[in-house]
């Protein structure tokens, strides 16, 4: 017995070794440079657009092997996702692969309803949450092809490096991490949009951007962010956008639109009456939601987790949309003390998904502690859409519904007697007068 427990614990102790030695050998490896990258090969996160083309065309001229993988993600300004593939293969890429990642996100994009993680300034997150989900699509696709190398096009001042690096530490640890825009070589090349498009044209690479595009755009079927170019300037308005989801509110029909959700155990089943999965409530809120305005050019002004400030301009029609039913269905189910504990677990996931945290421990804990709550919300709501604004309308089918209109009732019905308060008034009273005779109180 002893003999067998000392070969269990050292094929334990070994395989803990071989494991720290392979986590230690990926974070020296973290700043990997262009140097050190010739002649391996790298799996490209890639959307097709100018940062995929120009990084997939530099590497490749500075003797690094190239595979690209894009997740689909339903990307509203993508006419075909498949297109992605023939402007990767066009850029030099030794294989471009498209991974479906559409449920998965829409699964994720339900969990944030559920929790309401908006970031500040009503963000519901769109871009965040799809930088986890594009990594955990990506990764196995790598591991398929003995590539432990991802390299993204994230720039050093924004979040988006910092979702791709914590997502890929967190699933796969013996994957390292490229970022050309903290080599700098890559650096000393790029400044900024202008170069890389004059490099893109000097190829003859198939990009849509242009000098003159006034600001860029990240998409999926979630939502679109537009920031940078003129939106930089607080000078610019919101309404200057041109929407990819929608319309914005002053141009949406004239007549209010009712749209009806039902929600069982959290999860949208049916709309307008329909069955649906996930990812078909979010579709459908979006085609409803966005030809009404709904979360159509939702400006912010926030805290970038490298610590500067950035201006965005964001649409989110279905999130928005299924997002205040949601609220408006735990208004009927929460009761104070767990309404206090969701608002403040729901502030928490929101910053820990922008800050590339959504598989952490942390954030799961957390989802597991509104589970609970989650379970509760069965109900169908139906909200008025006019211009932009989501307005209630009706509720009803909730079983656990904690409102009565008998014992809420001003009338004389219900089992609630106004008589009963007079106990409960003298009670709190005691500590009112208290602390007006120590002096606790404000004149």
């Amino acid at each position: 017995m002893s003999r067998i427990f000392f070969i269990y614990w050292f094929a334990s102790n070994i395989k803990r070794w071989y494991n720290s030695v392979i986590i230690k050998r990926n974070i020296l490896e973290i700043a990997l440079n262009i140097n050190t990258l010739k002649g391996k090969t790298v799996g490209a996160a890639v959307s097709g657009g100018l940062d995929s083309c120009t990084i997939t065309k530099w590497l490749i001229d500075n003797g690094v092997n190239v595979v690209c993988f894009t997740a689909d993600l339903g990307q509203p300004d993508e006419r075909d996702v498949s297109e992605i593939r023939e402007r990767m293969l066009a850029c030099g890429a030794e294989d471009a692969i498209i991974i479906d990642a559409k449920d998965a996100l829409a699964e994720a994009g339900i969990r944030l309803v559920q929790c309401q993680a908006m970031y500040e300034g009503g963000y519901w997150n769109t871009t965040g949450i799809a930088r986890h989900v594009t990594v955990e699509a990506l990764l196995p696709e790598m591991e398929k092809r003995n590539i432990s190398i991802l390299t993204h096009g994230a720039t050093g001042r924004g979040n988006d490096q910092v979702r791709f690096q914590l997502a890929t530490n967190m699933l796969n640890p013996r994957f390292a991490v490229y970022a050309p825009w903290r080599d700098p070589e890559f650096l000393k090349k790029f400044g900024g949009r202008k170069e890389m498009i004059d490099f893109c044209q000097a190829h003859n690479l198939p990009i849509t951007a242009t000098h003159e595009k006034p600001y860029s755009t990240d998409a999926n079927f979630l939502g679109l962010t537009h920031e940078a170019g003129r939106l930089e300037s607080l000078k610019t308005p919101a309404g200057f956008i041109s929407p990819g989801m929608g319309v914005h509110p002053k141009d949406a029909p004239d007549n209010v639109e009712h749209f009806t959700v039902t929600f069982a155990r959290g999860t949208p089943v049916e709309v307008n009456g329909c069955p649906v999965t996930p990812l078909q409530s979010l579709l459908e809120a979006n085609r409803i939601g966005g030809r009404n305005g709904v979360g159509i050019g939702i400006h912010t002004v926030e805290n970038r987790f490298v610590g500067i400030k950035s201006r965005g301009v964001y649409e989110s029609p279905g999130m928005e949309l299924l997002g205040k039913c949601y609220e408006y269905l735990l208004q009927l189910i929460l009761d104070r003390r767990a309404r206090r504990h969701f608002d403040d677990v729901a502030a928490t996931i929101a910053e820990q998904v922008y800050q590339g945290y959504w598989f952490d421990a942390a954030t799961q804990a957390l989802l597991a502690s509104i589970e609970p709550l989650t379970h509760l919300a069965s109900g169908t709501i139906t909200v008025a859409l006019y211009k932009g604004n989501v307005a209630f309308h009706a509720a009803g089918g909730a079983p656990h519904s904690l409102y009565s209109e008998e014992t809420a009732s001003m009338e004389a019905i219900g089992d609630f007697d106004h008589a009963d308060s007079e106990g409960f008034l003298a009670v709190l009273g005691v500590g009112a007068r208290a602390s007006a005779v120590a002096g606790q109180t404000q004149e």
